[in-house]
């Protein structure tokens, strides 16, 4: 199974890099959301096993 947050958060980080050694703001503010949005599909792939979890435990 693919972390689908995790791929998220390093492509943010390496665009984040790529922009802050450029000097390319917007590539910068990419790679920032970038992450924000690794870590919201992090935070929804962890409520959705807790779910799962849950359901196991109430059978």
């Amino acid at each position: 199974m693919v972390d689908e947050g995790a791929k998220d958060k390093i492509k943010g980080k390496a665009k984040e890099a790529m922009g802050k050694m450029t000097g390319d703001r917007r590539k910068e503010a990419e790679g920032k959301m970038d992450q924000a949005k690794g870590r919201a599909k992090g935070a929804e792939e962890r409520a959705e096993g807790m779910k799962d979890s849950l359901r196991r435990d109430e059978h």
